[in-house]
């Protein structure tokens, strides 16, 4: 769990740097997240740290009502709910903001590294492995590190902490479909380009019947749902419709 660990916790630094400059107009501009401000958004990572530092600790429904709601729940989608809880919590002064993200990330990673990367753990939309827990967040923060930038015109880097992202959405892609109401035919190859020219290869144990090729960066925004396929040099061989349905959070 060290190297994940450590890939989280430079993912929250690069965003924390960004903060640490904001004022209190800077708090309050439009993010790419339609209708979250900067601070709603940092925010939403905030809750999102505290619920999966409670999935760690196993008391993930503890959390949900000390929160004051359940993602997802009463019919909603994940999305209305952690609306919801942001709507909760919003208003409070941009710095506060930065110090309980800070805080929140820092406890989560010590938490993650007593962790077996193996233990099955409650999370919004089901269980998962406690490796594919920490890949989650930082896939959060480095897509939600754009949305904030976006007003500053600012973009997080690209770094080979991505191949955890790239490997999250190729490994969650049964979840992906079967969320879509769809079935994979068959199993699915990811060939890509790492950042650094690196050959990034995620290849099931028999032969792939779909392929994704190119390149990882977009592969990974693709995924975040921040980027159309069809505005990328991705390229698919096969049937399946990996690029449509794609992606790295519930």
């Amino acid at each position: 769990m060290q190297a994940i660990v450590a890939a989280l916790a430079e993912q929250q630094a690069e965003l924390s740097g960004l903060l640490s400059g904001l004022d209190d107009t800077d708090w309050l501009r439009p993010s790419r997240c339609e209708g979250w401000t900067v601070s709603d958004v940092v925010l939403h990572l905030a809750q999102t740290n505290e619920l999966a530092t409670a999935s760690a600790s196993r008391r993930m429904a503890e959390a949900l009502a000390e929160l004051g709601g359940t993602p997802g729940g009463r019919g909603g989608t994940v999305d209305d709910g952690a609306d919801l809880l942001v709507a909760r919590e919003r208003g409070r002064p941009g710095p506060a903001v930065r110090e309980r993200w800070t805080t929140s990330g820092e406890v989560l990673c010590r938490r993650l590294e007593d962790a077996d990367p193996h233990q099955r753990l409650d999370w919004v939309a089901g269980q998962l492995s406690a490796r594919s827990l920490a890949a989650t967040r930082i896939a959060e923060t480095w897509i939600h590190a754009g949305d904030v930038g976006e007003p500053f015109a600012w973009v997080p880097a690209a770094t080979d902490r991505l191949w955890h992202v790239a490997r999250l959405a190729w490994r969650t892609l049964p979840y992906a479909f079967a969320r879509a109401g769809r079935e994979l035919s068959g199993p699915v190859a990811f060939e890509l380009r790492g950042p650094s020219g690196d050959r990034w290869a995620f290849t099931p144990d028999g032969e792939a019947s779909t392929t994704v090729r190119g390149d990882a960066v977009e592969l990974c925004s693709v995924a975040a749902q921040r980027v159309l396929p069809e505005d990328t040099s991705l390229r698919v061989e096969g049937s399946d419709p990996v690029l449509e349905l794609v992606r790295t959070y519930a």
